[in-house]
């Protein structure tokens, strides 16, 4: 990184970034308060509120959003007549899974390789501590140019929409000239890039019925209606042959445009085990950011440890869908809900329940704030032109903000590349990216306060 002030100041204040990293990973903030305490996520809030204390914000708030949740907010004036910045991360993480599968515990920040391990370092408690740097390297240089708005969500793994219905409620606390989301990522280490596009989601629980109760598999088997073996089937209706999403009615041919994303590049960042196919048809890019793509989250039947010789009396599963720009999250939910219920075979009884959804995103890439983070990239990465691709994730606040303040410009930065394998095992964070995105943000606000 060529030398500048920020970038000094940056450098200088890693290790503290380490520390407090430290800290609040260490929170297990899963807001699934049927798995994990409450108390964790509140205490998550509460560290995150103590801190933008001690740096000078005011009108500091845990907001009680309406999923029984809390977002930290917090303002930090700046010069009269300034712009205003809001800076968006969330401190609820995704559970650890097998906590046995961790190399080291998820909830304790450990150095590897020089990579930083634990749960959230990238997703998104690494995106804290991202817009805590920026904002001390410049008040170490010269003072914060532009009103700075922070809001740090609580659930937004959840998809619960807690943040989005207090918005909507209260469209002015979090209104701004821009908003920069810290919970994107670059394409790859060291290459400085501006996701512009996000697929919405939505999240239904489908369960089957087929008998009063389990019955004898010797006995009964052949004749009565199992109804995992309905729901295997339903779900299976979900994909073609070749693992193309194929929800009826829902248009899955749609190209993307942009960066290009190689099948080489890709195995290697999804560590897809040799000999084993990618599922889909086009390119990657096409796969991920322009086409929908529906996944089994989970499913409720008997473990093979303890299992009888029963047919199955019911069954449930965790079904996800992305849709992309240019779909209706709404409209694609039902018509999710019309294909499980007429897919579903042998007169089963099947319901489905809607648990999450949020809207896609796109951006508009022509706007002044896109040329002010160029230009800041363009120092943070020496070498380096800033990029634009899309996420297959989801962010439906982006959506929310979007429709509240329509002249708003809304940039999406972060630390979730692909080797910081977020909400899987060994999640961990690239602290030269957490140094460089830092210092890349400092000079956009610099640069966009004009």
């Amino acid at each position: 990184m060529s030398s500048n002030p920020v970038a000094e100041t940056v450098a200088s204040l890693m290790p503290r970034a380490k520390a407090e990293l430290a800290e609040l990973v260490a929170f297990r903030s899963v807001a699934d308060f049927e798995q994990f305490p409450k108390s964790e996520s509140e205490a998550a809030a509460n560290w995150i509120a103590d801190a933008l204390r001690a740096e000078g914000f005011v009108d500091i708030a845990l907001l009680d959003t309406p999923d029984g949740t809390q977002s930290v907010y917090g303002y930090l004036p700046g010069p009269e007549g300034a712009k205003t910045v809001l800076l968006y991360a969330h401190y609820d993480v995704q559970p650890p899974l097998d906590e046995a599968g961790w190399t080291t515990p998820p909830f304790e920040l450990t150095e590897r390789d020089g990579r930083w391990y634990g749960r959230g370092s990238a997703d998104c408690k690494g995106g804290v501590i991202m817009h805590l740097l920026a904002l001390r390297a410049l008040k170490a240089n010269g003072g914060v140019p532009v009103h700075v708005k922070i809001i740090v969500e609580g659930s937004e793994e959840q998809g619960t929409g807690g943040l989005e219905r207090y918005a909507e409620q209260h469209p002015e606390v979090l209104a701004a000239d821009t908003i920069v989301i810290g919970d994107a990522g670059n394409f790859r280490v060291g290459l400085p890039t501006v996701t512009t596009i996000l697929r919405g989601m939505t999240l239904v629980r489908v369960g089957v019925e087929t008998l009063a109760g389990n019955l004898h598999s010797g006995q009964f088997g052949g004749a009565a209606p199992d109804a995992l073996a309905a729901l295997i089937r339903v779900l299976d209706s979900l994909r073609a042959a070749d693992g193309s999403t194929t929800v009826d009615g829902l248009d899955a041919s749609a190209a993307w445009d942009g960066l290009e994303y190689t099948e080489e590049q890709f195995r290697s960042d999804a560590k897809v085990l040799d000999g084993v196919g990618l599922t889909g048809s086009g390119s990657v890019a096409d796969r991920l950011w322009a086409r929908p793509a529906v996944t089994v989250l989970g499913i409720d039947c008997p473990p093979v440890v303890g299992a009888t010789p029963s047919v199955h009396a019911g069954a449930r599963a965790l079904v996800s869908l992305r849709v992309p720009p240019g779909v209706d999250a709404t409209e694609a939910s039902k018509l999710l809900q019309a294909h499980l219920e007429t897919h579903t075979p042998w007169g089963a009884r099947v319901t489905v329940e809607q648990v999450g959804q949020g809207q896609p995103f796109r951006a508009d890439v022509s706007s002044p704030a896109y040329q002010a983070m160029a230009d800041a990239m363009a120092v943070a990465y020496p070498g380096e032109t800033m990029q634009y691709a899309g996420q297959g994730g989801s962010i439906p606040l982006c959506n929310t903000l979007a429709g509240l303040y329509p002249d708003a410009e809304i940039l999406l930065i972060g630390l979730s590349e692909p080797e910081a394998q977020i909400h899987a095992l060994n999640e961990s964070v690239s602290p030269e990216e957490l140094e460089r995105l830092s210092v890349a943000e400092a000079l956009f606000l610099r640069n966009y306060a004009g």
